[in-house]
């Protein structure tokens, strides 16, 4: 058997964890200013809701905030720190933890901010929530005006910041929250077609669609998002997916991993005996992708790419084959 073949057979027979045992996701939806933007809000948050739970969170671990909420829900800095700090008590070494904002930003005194009802969350301060989370990586996705502020005060080891702008002095209406949320709930932004959306695929697939969007507009693009994802607080607008900031976030999503290969990969109810070894051998086939894409780091690249070239084109063949039993084109 092939070196690589024999570590892959090795790394799937071991009972190494590689996912999350939980995840547990936030929302917060600040001050909206108009209806347009109250509505927008509101539908992103069900959005990412939704997601979230198809990903593996259960509805226990979701948190929403949101302006029109009531009680211990609005989306407050006091209730922020309260849901945060619950997390800190209930979260383990080995959990995820995912935050996304939407809203208005600003930045005054050098401190970037985001608009919430009360006194407004700077940056510094969500860092400090931040901090008291002893868990395995935290996702913060902040898709206001004026977010890339937060990229230094968050940034650090185990975390990935995705923000709309690169700096806090871009503090016009921000197109990205539209597609990432569009990246999330749909199929456009898989780009190696395993079933699931990385933090790296939705962000070059919202990256590229705002850009489309302002080039069809023939608007000068006044927002450039960013990715900081290898915690050394330099952000890398343009990650590539084999080193650095795209190397993490490829192997993080909104969720947890094995819950949405899992449910990606079950036959429909009363399908054929061909059909279920179809889905049988997609569920093979995903597991192997996870194990060599563990062993990236490790590996030379060109073996690393050729293996990995195999593999997706054994998951593209049988996912046609797969589509032509379901009666599919």
């Amino acid at each position: 058997m092939p070196p690589l073949a024999l570590a892959l057979a090795l790394a799937l027979g071991a009972s190494t964890k590689v996912e999350a045992q939980t995840s547990y996701v936030v929302i917060v939806s600040g001050l909206s200013g108009e209806e347009k933007y109250a509505r927008d809000f509101s539908a992103w948050t069900a959005q990412i809701t939704a997601v979230a739970q198809q990903q593996g969170v259960p509805p226990a671990n979701i948190t929403a905030l949101s302006e029109s909420g009531a009680g211990a829900l609005k989306s407050t800095k006091a209730n922020l720190a309260s849901a945060l700090q619950d997390l800190a008590r209930r979260a383990g070494r080995e959990d995820d933890v995912a935050i996304v904002l939407f809203g208005h930003g600003s930045q005054a005194d050098g401190e970037a901010r985001l608009n919430l009802s009360g006194p407004d969350l700077a940056a510094t301060e969500l860092a400090t929530l931040l901090d008291a989370l002893a868990v395995r990586r935290i996702i913060v996705v902040n898709t206001a005006s004026a977010s890339g502020g937060f990229i230094g005060p968050l940034a650090g080891p185990g975390r990935i910041i995705i923000t709309a702008t690169k700096s806090g002095m871009e503090q016009n209406e921000t197109l990205f929250p539209r597609f990432f949320v569009e990246a999330l709930a749909g199929e456009g932004a898989d780009a190696d077609r395993d079933g699931r959306v990385s933090m790296l695929e939705a962000f070059t697939y919202a990256k590229r669609e705002v850009e489309r969007a302002y080039q069809s507009d023939r608007r000068l693009l006044t927002e450039h998002a960013t990715l900081e994802a290898d915690g050394n607080g330099t952000p890398d607008p343009e990650p590539v997916a084999g080193r650095g900031d795209g190397a993490v976030a490829r192997t993080a999503f909104l969720g947890t991993p094995a819950a949405a290969t899992a449910a990606a990969a079950s036959a429909p109810a009363g399908a054929s005996a061909e059909l279920r070894a179809r889905y049988e051998e997609k569920r093979r086939l995903e597991a192997e992708l996870e194990v060599l894409r563990g062993r990236r780091e490790a590996m030379p690249a060109a073996e690393y790419q050729q293996a990995l070239e195999r593999l997706l084109l054994e998951v593209a063949r049988n996912g046609q084959a797969i589509r032509r039993l379901e009666g599919g084109t």
